[in-house]
């Protein structure tokens, strides 16, 4: 079931000062002649946009990186030139990476931050963040309901061009990146293989644009954050130390998805971490938790999940029926989900049935990035949510929105489709080798190795945590939990931030929530920059 929905929206166009000349010519960097499959491409332009009352104004590159294969360096072309066989282990395959990027026009290279950004899918490009938090327009959607043509945008005024430069990154074979030769689904599509395309492209980048000596961070919503923790280790590989990563509804580990439970019996973990934000949902909707404020209602569901209801999972069948009817009892309280039906689950639920059942008796289901979001059911017998309110609701308004910004302001992508979303989830490599193993594991991927390697090598690289109670593809807990996990000293743990927002996935999509996540964000950039030290 397909969960990071989030990150296969579309965002937004025009409507701040922005971008006057446009200048397109090719880049100077050039493959190594091998009948290269891509060009690297640019096309400049200047604007500027006001946050905090102090006008910024930017120069804007929107254009692609040529990447290569895992195990590519110089010598394969030629290689293959002498030998048709030789280097035959790499893949025949390149990618073309496209990104927009925004300097501050005056900043000197060496002190300002650079920021990579993206979204995840696995399969969606980089319009969410862009067009809906940090670039300098975004699109305007109500919170909570569905909009329609025409599509507003709006000058950003949380746009974080006030503490860095920023880089939107599409990942192969998305928005207007590409994957092309004979072995392209091999090369890219994978947990190992995105991590790779990412890293070689921000090393790539620093080259092009001078700014090794620039504080970095990178920014990953949904799956990129699996994406961003991953790197954190494959960039030092490279020699490249980040100053923080930025992630927005993480899941780090995948054994903690909540998703069809008859076909996964004794991992139970998923169900206990999902349901804090089960019992956030049901207290939104009135169905649970009236005249509770939703702090105290979640600790105390958090306190349930860990304590009794763990419990009672462990026990599997030995649970007694007196023992199953109370956990039933409670579960019902803290969900709003009947006794009868909580028992027919084995008090196992999944997102997807949380979604589908709790307003079933109004013909709705709620949201998946946001369960506040509600829509008519398409199927009301099927067992679990087959569709996701706030995707249909703010979808087609972040594509119509970024494609208008990015031909007509941005002067790119004339005559070629943005991809707004690749279907790959189902076919994704999902093997990670993790540091330590000699192979990729046969396991569901957890990055949580690579990120506690990184911090251990890199003890003043930062992290903060961010995410949404009414969120079900990434629940919040689910990420308090697999953080508390990490592998690191207790000195490290301190290096590690959480703040939480009464919103969904995409917090940014609520203008007041997007100005406070602004101000976080902002100031975590500010306090481990390293400038001034």
């Amino acid at each position: 079931m397909k969960f990071i929905t989030a990150a296969t929206l579309a965002f937004a166009l025009a409507g701040c000062a922005t971008a006057q000349s446009k200048e397109a010519r090719p880049a100077t960097e050039k493959p190594v002649p091998d009948e290269p499959m891509f060009a690297a491409t640019e096309v400049e332009s200047r604007g500027s946009v006001t946050v905090g009352g102090v006008a910024i104004p930017y120069r804007a590159v929107a254009g692609t990186l040529v990447i290569h294969p895992k195990g590519w360096d110089d010598t394969v072309p030629i290689e293959r030139k002498r030998d048709k066989d030789a280097a035959e282990d790499v893949p025949n395959s390149e990618a073309s990476m496209f990104y927009t990027a925004y300097f501050k026009e005056g900043a000197p290279a060496d002190s300002r931050p650079v920021t990579f950004l993206f979204n995840g899918g696995p399969g969606s490009p980089t319009l969410w963040l862009h067009m809906g938090a940090y670039g300098p327009v975004r699109v305007e959607t109500p919170d909570l309901a569905h909009g329609s043509a025409p599509y507003r945008t709006v000058a950003n005024d949380q746009s974080l061009l006030d503490v860095s430069d920023l880089v939107f990154v599409d990942a192969p074979g998305t928005g207007f990146s590409r994957v092309a030769g004979k072995d392209k689904a091999k090369a890219w599509f994978g947990v190992d293989q995105d991590i790779h395309a990412f890293t070689i492209f921000v090393r790539d980048f620093l080259s092009k644009y001078g700014r090794w000596k620039s504080p970095k961070y990178l920014y990953g919503e949904s799956y990129g954050t699996m994406r961003a923790a991953g790197m954190t280790l494959a960039l030092q590989k490279q020699d490249i130390d980040l100053n923080g990563v930025i992630l927005l509804s993480d899941i780090l580990n995948w054994d903690l998805i909540p998703d069809d439970p008859q076909l996964n019996p004794g991992v139970d973990l998923p169900y206990v971490v999902s349901l804090p934000t089960y019992a956030a949902t049901a207290w939104y909707h009135k169905r649970a938790g009236a005249g509770r404020d939703l702090a105290s209602w979640l600790a105390e569901a958090e306190t349930f999940a860990t304590g009794d209801y763990t419990l009672a999972l462990m026990k599997g069948n030995d649970l007694s029926d007196a023992e199953r009817q109370a956990v039933a009892t409670k579960l019902h309280a803290f969900t709003g989900l009947s006794v009868d039906y909580l028992l027919r689950t084995n008090l196992r639920i999944e997102y997807g049935a949380l979604q589908k059942e709790l307003l079933a008796d109004k013909g709705l289901t709620t949201g998946t990035l946001d369960t506040r979001f509600t829509g008519a059911t398409l199927d009301p017998l099927s067992k679990v949510a087959s569709n996701d309110p706030q995707g249909s609701a703010i979808g087609a308004a972040y594509t119509a929105a970024f494609n208008d910004y990015v031909r007509g302001t941005l002067g790119y992508g004339a005559g070629t489709h943005y991809e707004g979303g690749l279907d790959v989830y189902s076919s994704w490599d999902y093997k990670h080798r993790p540091p330590g193993a000699d192979r990729a594991l046969i396991a569901l991927p957890n990055v949580l190795p690579d990120l506690a390697v990184a911090m251990k090598q890199n003890p003043k690289m930062k992290l903060l945590v961010t995410g949404g109670y009414f969120d079900v593809s990434t629940p919040y807990f689910a990420g308090k939990y697999e953080l508390r996990h990490l592998p690191v000293p207790k000195e490290l743990q301190a290096n590690i931030a959480y703040k939480y927002y009464s919103s969904g996935h995409m917090v940014y999509v609520n203008p007041a929530l997007l100005g406070e996540m602004h101000s976080d964000v902002a100031d975590f950039i500010r306090r481990t920059d390293g400038i001034g030290e």
